[in-house]
């Protein structure tokens, strides 16, 4: 997150209920998308500074729109944060299993850091 936003940020686990993070079809990341039956858990970044999200809309891309979402934190509290959801009209390039994380850092993070047409914007 770091050398994407250009910040260093705190962070903390939260989980957001009615989301899921699938794989994209021959690509590396994965797409969150609405699923009322899902939940994604995964790392809330604070206090994002309007640099970073500059950044981070441009890494991102068209696929992907920024959109107020409700993330449950470890405490059982709720916030509201912005998360990127994948556009309707890119559902398409979801594939049916979900994204996961440790196969990712194994086999899937270096050539996403070389192929991705979002890191030549940074």
């Amino acid at each position: 997150m770091r050398e994407v936003s250009g910040s260093q940020l705190s962070c903390a686990p939260g989980t957001m209920n009615g989301y899921c993070r699938r794989s994209v079809r021959k690509e590396h990341n994965p797409a969150l998308a609405p699923d009322e039956e899902s939940h994604v858990e995964g790392v809330l970044y604070r206090d994002v500074p309007r640099s970073a999200w500059r950044r981070l809309d441009r890494f991102e891309g068209e696929m992907y729109t920024r959109q107020l979402v409700k993330v449950e934190i470890f405490d059982g509290g709720t916030l509201t944060a912005e998360a990127y959801i994948v556009r309707p009209e890119f559902l398409c390039h979801h594939e049916a299993s979900e994204w996961n994380f440790a196969n990712f850092l194994r086999n899937g993070k270096k050539p996403f850091q070389r192929d991705y047409s979002g890191y030549r914007y940074l």
